[in-house]
């Protein structure tokens, strides 16, 4: 049955849908059945995989009000043994549709219970946001992967997050552990990102996963193109770094 991962920060700009696009190719590279979940209204993870939203006849929010099965949903993608369940604008409505709804927490537990002997591991990529869709996306998951950006400000808002899982873990979802913090943008060339790197590992010990994702042209560029690092640029650092990761998650 699927280890499901959430990828979340309530900041903006942190990397959590490179990570969680780059993430999820590089656990199917390594021979996991992935499926990746677009959980964010904007939709980035579903067109940085290739997928045309505009051309999409149901998504993600067509699943949480019931309208469809969770395999109804699933698209196959460019890589081998990675599917996904896209998203589009129309999940801004779920959060108004379901504010009465008993049990609103819990839709997305429930439809990927659907799918989850299918996969190895789902990844779900949230809003930058603690909402209504972030709190699904918590009480579905194992665990929770929080990218951290390396520069000024970044372990702000950072605790608020973490005292979020806890409630969640008390309340919705006792299984809920934190995978681990990973440091994005990282720039060798800087003191900064070092000196965050430090204040990271002081705070939270072995938390901090050993693998850091650089600073990188191409990792930006490739959500561009519809493709991940590993077709886009397979050889660049940016694609050793999140086989490095996949293969952490998976020791971890």
């Amino acid at each position: 049955m699927a280890q499901i991962i959430c990828i979340a920060n309530q900041k903006g700009g942190v990397g959590k849908t490179t990570t969680s696009i780059n993430l999820a190719t590089a656990l199917a590279k390594i021979g996991k059945r992935t499926l990746l979940v677009d959980c964010d209204p904007q939709a980035n993870a579903t067109t940085g995989i290739g997928i045309d939203k505009t051309a999409l006849r149901q998504n993600l929010y067509h699943g949480l009000i019931g309208d469809v099965d969770a395999m109804e949903l699933v698209h196959t993608t460019a890589v081998e043994g990675l599917s996904v369940i896209p998203a589009r604008v129309e999940l801004i409505g779920f959060e108004v549709e379901m504010m009465a709804h008993d049990g609103r927490e819990l839709v997305m537990r429930e439809l990927l219970d659907e799918v989850k002997e299918a996969f190895d591991y789902i990844v779900i990529d949230c809003p930058p946001s603690l909402s209504l869709l972030t709190l699904n996306a918590m009480a579905s998951a194992d665990s929770i992967l929080v990218p951290l950006q390396s520069e000024f400000y970044a372990l702000e808002g950072l605790t608020q997050l973490i005292d979020t899982v806890k409630r969640i873990k008390a309340s919705l979802n006792p299984r809920l552990r934190i995978s681990g913090i990973l440091l994005t943008m990282f720039d060798r060339r800087t003191n900064l990102s070092f000196q965050v790197a430090e204040e990271a590992e002081k705070h939270f010990n072995d938390l901090v996963f050993t693998t850091r994702i650089p600073r990188s042209v191409r990792l930006s560029e490739a959500p561009s193109y519809g493709e991940p690092i590993f077709l886009y640029d397979p050889s660049s650092v940016g694609a050793k770094s999140y086989m490095a990761l996949a293969k952490e998650v998976v020791e971890r």
